[in-house]
């Protein structure tokens, strides 16, 4: 595995070179780039009119994230105890968890 990502980092590189020495790349991101600036103004302008709208959004996005990890613990419990975990919403779908696994360097 490690091989293999130190030859995908090699690929990346000559690529990125490669863009690069592309005269027609710079230019293509240098205007990328000012329409980028431009468009965050815009976005900062309307940002501004919709302040309270933002803030509730916050605060729902912190309710969801709460709940979702609410129904995370609840489900690992059961799953723990041997029960059979399973969520439907209103239209009857039902959700079994998924559960996945990743690893981080240890200090």
């Amino acid at each position: 595995m490690q091989e293999a990502k130190k030859k995908q980092k090699e690929i990346r590189s000559a690529y990125k070179e490669a863009l690069a020495a592309n005269t027609g790349y710079k230019d293509l991101t240098e205007q990328l780039n000012t329409l980028r600036a431009k468009k965050k103004q815009v976005e900062i302008m309307v940002k501004e009119q919709f302040s309270s709208e933002f803030t509730k959004l916050d605060d729902l996005k912190i309710d969801i994230e709460s709940d979702m990890q609410m129904l995370a613990d609840i489900a690992l419990s059961q799953m723990v105890k041997g029960e059979t975990v399973e969520v439907t919403d209103q239209y009857e779908n039902k959700y079994e968890p998924l559960f996945t696994v990743k690893f981080k360097k240890a200090n």
